[in-house]
C-alpha cells in the first residue's frame, strides 16, 4: 500500500480510543507509567496527523482530501466516511497539537490516574472525529462521544462547585445536541434522496423556508459550543471548576468545534438562510465582544476572568463568519486557531498559577512575580497575545475580521459603521482588564499571608516547555500568517463564493427577520 493510500484519518481517530482500551491493565498507582503511556500515544497520533497533512494534503485542492469511505448501513446509505479540506485540517492539527500538551500538562495529577488518562484519550478520538467525519450522523455520534469525557473530567477533577459546573455543560450541550440529531434527521429524509452524507445534503434544493428552520436548529446547537450569548453561561461556571489539561482543552479545542459547525453546515450547506441570518450573527457577535469584555472586568476570580475573555475573541468568529467576504471567513478561521493556541496558554498559567498560590482570587494575590519570575514573564507574553498584540496571530485575525466585515458589500454603511465602532470598543477594552489582572497578580505590595503559607516556586522546565511549544506558533503564524492561511485559502474562497452566488437567490420568499431597515438580509450585488 503506497503512504499516500494509507487510511490515516481513520487510525488516528481511533488509535487514542484504542489505546486508552488497554489502561485498565496497566500497571500503576501514582499515574507514572501511565502518564508516559498516554504522552506517547499522543506524540505518535499527532505525527500521524502531521505525515498525513505532509503527504496527502494539497493546498491548491479545495475539496476534500484524505477520503475514505466505507459502507456502514447501506439500507440507509450510511457510511464512516471521513475526509479533510482547508476548513477541517487545520483544526484537526490544532487537536492533535493541544492534546499532546493537554497529557503533559496533567503531569501532576493522582487522583484516579487510570480513567483519567483515558478519559483523556477517548476525548481525543471524539474531537478529532468532529473535524474529520463527512457524514451527519457520524458527526452527531462524534459530537455526543466528547460531553461524556468531558462530563466526567469536571464532575471527579474539578473544584468545590464541580458537579454543578458538570451537570450545567452535559444540560447544555446535550439538549442542544438534539436540534443536531433532529435537523440532520430532516435534511437525510428530505427530497427524493435518503443520505447522510454531507456533500449530498449540502447539493440537495431545499426551500429557503425549509432552510431557514434547519438553520436555527443548527444555530442553536453550535452557539451552545462556541459559545453566543446568551447560551454562553456554562462556560464560566466549567472553566472555573476545571483543572489545567481540560482548560487547555475546553479553550484549545471545545469552543472551535462550535465555529468550525456553524461554517461547515449552517454557511456551506445552507447558504439562502444563512444570507437571512447573517445580520443577527453580527449583532449577537457584537454583543459576545461587548458584554464579555464588560463583563470580565468585574470578575474577581482569575479562571472566570479569563473564561469571560474567550467568549469576547470568540465574537470576532462570529462576525467574520457573517462578513461575507473572503478576507472575513479567512479571519474567523485564523481566530480560531489562534485562539486555541492562546486560549490554552493563558489556562494552563492559570492552573500554574493556582498551583503555587493555592487562590483564584485578585484580591488575595499580588506582588507574586518576584519570586515567579518566568511564570510572570510567560503569563505576560501570552496575556499580550491574547490582547492583540502585532506580531501575534491574534492581532493578524482580528485585523482580517475587521477589513472583511468593513469592506463588505453586504451590508449598509450605517450597519457597518456602527458595527466596526463597537467592534473597537471591545478591542480596546481587552488590554485594560487584561493588563490590570497581570497588574494586580504580579505587581504591588506582597501579600504576606500569602507569602508565609504558601511556596511560590518558579516554573519548572515542564512548564517552560509547554508554553514554549504554543508560542512558536502564536508568534510564527503573527509575523508569518501565510503558513496558516495557505491551507485554507481556497476552501474559504469556494465557501465565500459559493455563497454569494447562491444567497437568497429568491428575496421575496421570505423576509422574517427583516426587523429593521438595517437589519434586513443582504442583497449581494449581481
Amino acid at each position: 500500500m503506497e503512504l499516500a493510500q494509507f487510511p490515516w484519518l481513520t487510525v488516528t481517530i481511533f488509535l487514542p480510543l484504542a489505546a486508552a482500551l488497554f489502561i485498565p491493565f496497566i500497571p500503576d498507582k501514582d499515574g507514572k507509567t501511565l502518564r508516559w503511556y498516554a504522552l506517547i500515544v499522543g506524540l505518535i497520533d499527532f505525527v500521524l496527523l502531521v505525515t498525513a497533512f505532509y503527504l496527502g494534503y494539497d493546498f491548491s485542492d479545495s475539496g476534500l482530501q484524505l477520503v475514505e469511505s466505507y459502507t456502514w448501513v447501506p439500507q440507509l446509505d450510511l457510511r464512516w466516511s471521513v475526509g479533510a479540506d482547508g476548513l477541517s485540517m487545520p483544526l484537526i492539527l490544532l487537536t492533535g497539537f493541544i492534546t499532546t500538551l493537554a497529557i503533559l500538562a496533567s503531569w501532576p495529577v493522582t487522583l484516579k490516574p487510570k480513567l483519567f488518562y483515558f478519559l483523556m484519550l477517548a476525548m481525543y478520538s471524539g474531537q478529532l472525529g468532529v473535524f474529520a467525519v463527512q457524514d451527519m450522523l457520524l458527526f452527531f455520534l462524534m459530537w455526543e462521544l466528547e460531553l461524556i469525557p468531558v462530563y466526567l473530567l469536571l464532575s471527579i477533577w474539578g473544584g468545590k462547585k464541580r458537579l454543578y459546573a458538570a451537570t450545567k455543560f452535559i444540560l447544555y450541550t446535550a439538549i442542544g445536541s438534539l436540534f443536531i440529531l433532529v435537523a440532520a434527521l430532516a435534511m437525510a429524509f428530505y427530497g427524493d434522496v435518503v443520505s447522510f452524507d454531507m456533500t449530498t445534503l449540502a447539493a440537495k434544493d431545499y426551500t429557503v423556508r425549509f432552510q431557514l428552520f434547519m438553520y436555527a436548529a443548527f444555530l442553536i446547537a453550535y452557539a451552545v459550543k462556541l459559545p453566543i450569548f446568551p447560551l454562553h453561561t456554562w462556560l464560566p461556571d466549567a472553566h472555573g471548576e476545571a483543572t489545567a489539561p481540560v482548560h487547555m482543552l475546553l479553550a484549545g479545542i471545545l469552543l472551535k468545534m462550535g465555529g468550525y459547525a456553524i461554517i461547515r453546515m449552517n454557511l456551506g450547506m445552507l447558504p439562502d438562510a444563512h444570507a437571512v441570518f447573517a445580520p443577527i450573527l453580527v449583532i449577537f457577535g457584537i454583543i459576545n465582544i461587548i458584554y464579555a469584555a464588560l463583563t470580565s472586568f468585574a470578575q474577581r476570580n482569575l479562571k472566570r476572568k479569563i473564561a469571560y475573555s474567550s467568549i469576547s475573541h470568540m465574537g470576532f468568529v462570529i462576525i467574520g463568519i457573517a462578513s461575507f467576504t473572503n478576507l472575513g471567513l479567512s479571519g474567523a478561521v485564523l481566530q480560531m486557531v489562534s485562539h486555541g493556541l492562546i486560549g490554552a496558554s493563558l489556562f494552563f498559567l492559570v492552573g500554574a498559577t493556582y498551583d503555587r498560590t493555592h487562590t483564584l482570587i485578585l484580591n488575595e494575590m499580588g506582588g507574586v512575580g518576584k519570586k515567579m519570575p518566568k511564570i510572570f514573564a510567560m503569563f505576560t507574553t501570552c496575556s499580550l497575545a491574547s490582547l492583540a498584540l502585532p506580531g501575534m496571530s491574534g492581532f493578524v485575525a482580528e485585523l482580517m475580521v475587521f477589513v472583511g466585515f468593513a469592506t463588505s458589500d453586504a451590508y449598509s454603511f450605517t450597519f457597518k459603521l456602527i458595527a466596526v465602532i463597537l467592534m473597537a470598543v471591545g478591542v480596546i477594552l481587552t488590554p485594560i482588564y487584561l493588563l490590570t489582572m497581570l497588574r494586580e497578580i504580579f505587581y504591588g505590595p506582597e501579600n504576606k499571608e500569602l507569602i508565609e503559607h504558601e511556596v511560590l516556586v518558579d516554573a519548572e522546565p515542564r512548564e517552560v516547555f509547554i508554553i514554549a511549544c504554543l508560542l512558536i506558533p502564536i508568534i510564527g503564524f503573527g509575523l508569518y500568517p501565510k503558513m496558516l492561511t495557505q491551507i485554507y485559502d481556497v476552501t474559504t474562497l469556494r465557501l465565500t463564493d459559493n455563497l454569494r452566488t447562491r444567497a437568497f437567490a429568491s428575496t421575496e420568499e421570505v423576509q422574517p427577520l427583516a426587523l429593521l431597515p438595517q437589519l434586513e438580509a443582504p442583497k449581494l450585488p449581481q
